[in-house]
């Protein structure tokens, strides 16, 4: 019954034990809004690959292209969040995307949907890493799933293809990162503002994952969630329906502007 249920918000889901992650959950204000006695995690993968020859002329990040995922996921998870309550009335089911206590890569890794990438992504088999991951926290008890691989080709080419020298062998420095910069408020470095110019990209960065091998030939099959609302450039006005809505319209002119060479 239950898989019935999730296979009609995402069809690409999987299930891994609560229990591992009660000490590594990550400090958020969602966090008070887990069930006292949690027991398993629903891991859910909603994917926005929407093919290459979409992407030929953006000036921003791929998933920024669909519906702010917020709100499309939201809006997808709601009857069957309804319809898990009305099957299971003696337990507990918390949904949560993006602002999650969950360290959710390792979840899913957990729930068997993929590996990590050494840009700290997860890459599923079929969809690449061109995916938002969200959770459904329960105090039901589910099957976890088996783990049979945890890490990617191992290539490096994410590594040394980032502009900003983000990535490394040993780790990821966010402050670095060109996603992270083009998020920011306020006035940015010439040294900021040269790399956004160069890249060309107004929100976020798809580097590391256009070159990742495992992204390569991977299903387009984006959530029906995402087919409407498809925009390839940033706009600064209206913009409450798009994923860099949350940063305000300044941030996303002040990079328009840097790319423009205003």
């Amino acid at each position: 019954m239950i898989n019935d249920i999730i296979s009609a918000i995402s069809p690409v889901y999987g299930f891994c034990d609560f229990e591992p992650f009660r000490n590594k959950l990550i400090n958020c204000r969602a966090k008070g809004r887990l069930p006292e006695n949690a027991k398993s995690i629903i891991v859910m993968l909603f994917p926005y690959y929407l093919g290459e020859d979409e992407y030929k002329n953006i000036n921003i990040s791929r998933y920024a292209v669909v519906k702010d995922y917020h709100l499309a996921i939201n809006s997808a998870v709601g009857n069957g969040l309804e319809k898990l309550r009305e099957t299971y009335p003696d337990e507990q089911f918390v949904f949560f995307t993006d602002n999650s206590p969950i360290p959710e890569v390792q979840a899913a890794m957990d729930a068997g949907l993929g590996v990590k990438g050494k840009n700290r992504l997860l890459i599923n088999k079929d969809y690449g890493s061109w995916f938002f991951i969200s959770e459904i926290v329960t105090t039901l008890r589910l099957p976890a799933a088996e783990i049979k691989e945890t890490e990617c080709l191992g290539c490096g080419k994410c590594i040394s293809a980032c502009p900003t020298h983000a990535l490394s062998e040993s780790g990821f420095n966010k402050e670095l990162c060109l996603s992270d910069i083009t998020q920011r408020k306020g006035e940015l470095t010439p040294e900021q503002k040269k790399i956004i110019k160069e890249t060309g990209c107004a929100w976020g960065c798809d580097i590391c994952q256009t070159v990742c091998p495992m992204n390569k030939k991977v299903i387009i099959d984006p959530a029906e969630v995402f087919l409407d609302g498809i925009e390839t450039t940033a706009r600064t006005d209206n913009i409450s329906d798009r994923a860099y809505a949350w940063r305000g319209e300044k941030v996303i002119k002040r990079n328009l502007d840097i790319i423009s060479g205003q």
